[in-house]
């Protein structure tokens, strides 16, 4: 079989790049993207911000003491939509096979190209140029023959970066990589494997399958192949939707029940509504819960019926609340989705899914 040549194309800093290239006066200054207000969260933070430490979905006023210079400016959604079409004609000049993974990032199978290309690093430059010359933005790229491997490129010289791993490279590459970088890797996963004494690709690589999948389920079997340079996702022309889901920032943060009860009532309502406007039908309820010091949870349950109506939602999404302590660890964000494995034609597939679902990045 014919090895495939994936690039992953990452815009860096995306929105607040556009701020800064259609105002110059904030050009070279430390920006965020969002709002300041006492419950203000950070979208995105340019280069010069994150030297100060300020990073997406910091509260904006923890960025404000780590930045006091930094300059906020409201997102302007419309925009960004419309430059990244832009980006995607770009793209388009070469494959029609991209899977979007949000406005700012994308994969492309160049296996085959519309300009005969032999070498997929040859391509990203091209891409990375023409983004450069046509929209004054830049982006990074990376370059490998799957989805893990390219991703993983792609961050690993940002900004402006380009970065191909090789297949006879990539089992080296892997094995000096911190665990942390490993796709679906959140906070939490870390220190449970760090407990278990697997801080690298290479110790990871060491785990065998059964004590993986003994620790980490359905995902073990996943870090098991990532170590090993293993990953036979297609890039996925037509995305068909996995989940919806909303979520409350609240004006303060929450720890009696009744309250709580109260927010998760509104959450619930606005899911509904939006399930039944997307006519989109799941079996999974998801909760997420966001504390006060910004960590987070989430919690699962999987159904036989369909969950499209409240009377059903509702008491499942207070069933998951039981099993969070929030008592001494107030509220800060309350969250439900609702997703359907049955749709997922391939079992890993669909724990990749659920991965980037919990523990995806704003940009």
């Amino acid at each position: 079989m014919t090895q495939r040549k994936i690039i992953h194309i990452d815009m860096d800093a995306f929105y607040a790049s556009v701020e800064q290239r259609d105002h110059p006066e904030l050009r070279g200054k430390p920006l965020a993207v969002g709002h300041t207000e006492e419950r203000g969260v950070v979208a995105t933070a340019s280069y010069e911000a994150r030297r100060y430490g300020v990073r997406s979905a910091m509260a904006s006023q923890k960025a404000k003491r780590l930045c006091p210079q930094l300059i906020f400016v409201p997102g302007r959604m419309d925009v960004y939509k419309s430059v990244s079409r832009q980006v995607h004609e770009i793209f388009h000049e070469y494959t029609d096979r991209i899977e979007p993974l949000s406005l700012d990032e994308a994969f492309l199978d160049v296996t085959e190209n519309k300009k005969g290309i032999s070498l997929a690093v040859d391509i990203a430059k091209e891409i990375k140029q023409k983004i450069r010359e046509q929209l004054s933005l830049v982006a990074s790229a990376g370059v490998s023959y799957n989805k893990f491997l390219a991703k993983i490129a792609s961050d690993y010289r940002k900004p402006d970066g380009l970065c191909t791993i090789h297949p006879e490279q990539a089992l080296d590459f892997i094995a000096r990589l911190p665990i942390e970088s490993f796709w679906g890797v959140g906070p939490v996963t870390a220190k449970k494997m760090h407990l278990l004494g697997i801080h690298n690709g290479l110790q990871l690589r060491k785990c065998s399958l059964e004590m993986l999948t003994a620790h980490f389920g359905k995902a073990g079997a996943l870090y098991y192949d990532c170590s090993r340079g293993i990953d036979e996702r297609p890039v996925e022309v037509t995305h068909v939707r996995k989940s919806i889901g909303c979520e409350r920032t609240l004006e303060r943060d929450i720890s009696a029940r009744s309250s709580v009860i109260i927010e998760l009532y509104h959450v619930a309502l606005e899911l509904v509504e939006r399930l039944q406007r997307k006519e989109f039908k799941g079996n999974t309820l998801t909760l997420k819960i966001k504390f006060h010091d910004f960590t987070q949870i989430t919690r699962s349950l999987t159904q036989s019926q369909e969950l499209t109506t409240l009377d059903r939602i509702l008491p499942l999404a207070k069933e998951l609340l039981k099993s969070v302590e929030y008592e001494q660890h107030p509220i800060r964000l309350i969250g439900l989705s609702v997703s359907n494995p049955k749709e997922e034609a391939d079992e890993r597939h669909g724990v990749w899914e659920q991965l980037s679902f919990d523990f995806g990045d704003w940009e």
